[in-house]
């Protein structure tokens, strides 16, 4: 397959299927081929293992963890409850024969960020989490930490996407400020004191908002611990306050976060990602403080775009502090959005339209709460 450099879109990953670069033991589903990504499903093939693990060259996954192995159990016939706190290995439905020139980047879905479930893609052989390397063959495998809430999770859920590429596809700074004057990729409230002019800086930098919220008094949520397992297949099912505390508006000192407390919030800007593009929210960036920013970095052509024009979609920010506490104040910098060029115009994009679950969404909390203004 010839193609030009850049993020493979949905059109390019379908004939990846077709053409058995990308394998599967069941069809797939419905949707789970994105504008510029791919969804990966779990399979039946699952252990409980004592630690992390990545392999050494050479070496399968299945060869990695099987020192490791506390017991191993399967996903084919009943939902399992995955505890808080363990480390699972989970062999994927999908594999890969990738063609020289095609490599990989996995990042969590949106809904696994948002509650804390800390997952990571192996390949045999693969020295680096969350990485496929250029032609790879193989199988795909997943580590999944739930650090928050215990989840039940079944055969075929999807936990992870998978984003394929070609050639160089970063947009450099330079050509970033370009893109920006064509169409504006930042929207701030203009009545807003912090604001400022547009950052661009190793890629765009956002803000948080700790003054606005969603407008109901709330400028975020901290998860509360010890309770009841969330279910996957249950959207929208879960009484919201059961598992988060929201944190009001009227917060008058410092908000200090807490080491391992996990938090959501909402990013000061609106955020676009035009046609022609995908961006990636980065997670961790010690420059800003010993915190990680945000678990589920993929955002599709399309993001913030209403028929057509830039309008801006707020980002939310899945928070964990690690090692010191850490005051966050309004308006502070705290993450940067990297682009990437598209190696084609994709079918569709990100948005109501293809039922994407987070369009148009302010501080919102993962799809299998209750509304949090009810």
């Amino acid at each position: 397959m010839v193609m030009q450099s850049g993020v493979l879109v949905d059109k390019q990953l379908k004939a990846l299927v077709a053409d058995g670069a990308i394998v599967s033991e069941k069809p797939l589903d419905a949707g789970q081929i994105q504008p510029a990504s791919m969804d990966l499903r779990l399979g039946a093939q699952a252990y409980r293992i004592q630690a992390s693990v990545l392999p050494m060259r050479g070496e399968t996954v299945e060869q990695a963890i099987k020192p490791l192995v506390m017991y191993d159990f399967s996903l084919s016939k009943q939902p399992r409850l995955l505890e808080r706190g363990s480390i699972y290995m989970i062999k994927l439905q999908e594999g890969l024969a990738l063609p020289k020139g095609i490599a990989g980047i996995a990042s969590p879905k949106s809904s696994t960020g948002r509650l804390d479930v800390f997952v990571r893609l192996l390949t045999d052989s693969g020295e680096v989490f969350d990485r496929v390397p250029d032609g790879y063959t193989g199988p795909l495998w997943l580590e999944v930490m739930p650090l928050t809430f215990p989840i039940k999770v079944r055969m075929g859920d999807r936990l992870l996407q998978l984003r394929l590429r070609s050639g160089e596809t970063l947009v450099h700074d330079e050509a970033l400020r370009a893109l920006n004057e064509k169409t504006p990729l930042l929207h701030r409230r203009a009545c807003d004191a912090v604001a400022g002019p547009t950052t661009i800086d190793e890629g765009l930098w956002i803000s948080i908002d700790l003054q606005h919220g969603s407008g109901n008094g709330v400028i975020g949520y901290r998860a509360k611990a010890h309770t009841q397992p969330v279910d996957l297949a249950k959207i929208g099912q879960h009484n919201w306050q059961s598992f988060w505390e929201p944190i009001p508006t009227s917060l008058e000192n410092p908000l200090i976060l807490y080491p391992e407390e996990f938090y959501i919030f909402a990013s000061l800007e609106q955020v676009t990602v035009p046609p022609g593009y995908s961006a990636e929210l980065m997670a961790y960036d010690t420059r800003v403080g010993e915190l990680r920013l945000h678990y589920a970095g993929f955002f599709d052509p399309g993001w913030g775009m209403v028929k057509g024009v830039s309008e801006g979609t707020r980002a939310v920010l899945e928070v964990r502090a690690h090692d010191v506490p850490c005051v966050l104040r309004h308006g502070q910098r705290l993450g940067r959005f990297v682009y990437e060029h598209l190696a084609a115009e994709p079918e569709a994009m990100y948005g109501q339209e293809i039922g994407s679950n987070y369009s148009g969404q302010g501080l919102k909390l993962a799809k299998y709460f209750t509304a949090q203004d009810k």
